[in-house]
């Protein structure tokens, strides 16, 4: 049964990134799971190319450097062959209010006309190319959290509307919640999650930053002045966060992450110096390969291949029963 997985290159990947999904998929994920840079879905709003395409590189070799098996990974740009049609074929079975439904599209489409800027039509169809990401490689678990879910429920939809007028060519998936994993919050700003498209960069942890700048935005991370070293996420949001970390990287239960501590500054000290040696050996891999362009293009051409072969024959099926070709 395999599962399918996606990194947008929104941003830099940051520690949230790594420890909330990058390193659970490589340490626990099965033979068949497929993960993905989601570089088309990066598009909906306004973007640089030529950022898209080098951060779009970067995600690729956060995911080899990370341990995944490179037959696993591709890019979601390399089956564009293969999703332009098929999500065609979704979008004339999708109807236009189960797509207006999307809660996605209604939040950022709305704050998108508050700032006055333009509401691209991709936005609204990303959802259907998500479908399409879905159906293509014969996923059956999609694991999301509950702001993707409903995107995996019009998949399902959509899989079981087009087998029940044209003929069985999709796998009906489902979505299954992940394993709970480090909620990482914004360092500056506990309120929110740490976010690879956030405009201040003050509290966000990217993997491929210095040791030195680490440390620093660390020790800048907003606390209280309750100067109680206590797991309490709701009263001390900013230092819970910071136990949140050191928990994740130690492995230590985070109601224990305290132990042993007498004061903020000690505690940011060793969150530091965990993150930087969490970090490293990956920022060391991923620099590694983008030092070796052959190679990580070797990787990424061999996993598109791979991820375009177990598509194949269901397109074809699809096109089939859908009546076109000859």
């Amino acid at each position: 049964m395999p599962r399918l997985s996606a990194i947008t290159p929104s941003g830099p990947a940051h520690l949230g990134n790594y420890l909330g999904a990058v390193r659970r998929w490589a340490r626990e994920g099965r033979p068949g799971d497929l993960y993905f840079v989601s570089d088309l879905h990066a598009m909906t709003t306004f973007y640089d190319p030529q950022r898209l395409r080098s951060r779009t590189r970067d995600l690729l070799a956060l995911l080899v450097a990370s341990g995944i098996d490179p037959d696993r990974v591709f890019v979601q740009s390399d089956l564009l062959a293969q999703l332009g049609p098929l999500t065609w074929l979704l979008e004339c079975t999708c109807s236009f209010g189960e797509a207006a439904r999307m809660t996605q599209f209604k939040e950022k489409s709305a704050a998108r006309e508050l700032a006055e800027t333009p509401v691209r039509v991709g936005l609204f169809t990303y959802p259907v190319l998500m479908a399409a990401d879905i159906l293509l490689q014969g996923t059956a678990e999609v694991p999301v959290g509950d702001d993707q879910a409903q995107h995996v429920e019009l998949a399902r939809a959509l899989a079981r509307r087009f087998n029940g007028t044209f003929g069985e060519a999709f796998v009906v998936p489902v979505a299954v919640t992940p394993p709970a994993a480090a909620r990482v919050r914004d360092l500056a700003d506990p309120s929110r999650k740490m976010d690879k498209s956030a405009r201040d960069a003050a509290g966000v942890l990217y993997v491929m930053d210095a040791p030195d700048l680490l440390r620093r935005k660390v020790k800048r991370a907003v606390t209280d002045s309750l100067d109680r070293l206590e797991y309490r996420p709701d009263e001390q949001p900013g230092l819970a966060n910071l136990l949140e970390i050191l928990a994740a990287c130690t492995g230590k239960p985070v109601r224990e992450a305290a132990d042993g501590f007498s004061s903020y500054g000690e505690l940011k000290d060793t969150v530091a110096e965990v993150v930087i040696e969490e970090l490293r050996p990956v920022r060391e891999r991923i620099s590694a390969l983008l030092a070796d362009q052959p190679e990580l293009d070797r990787v990424r051409r061999r996993g598109a291949e791979l991820a375009t072969a177990r598509g194949a024959e269901r397109l074809e099926v699809a096109l089939r029963l859908a009546g076109l070709g000859r």
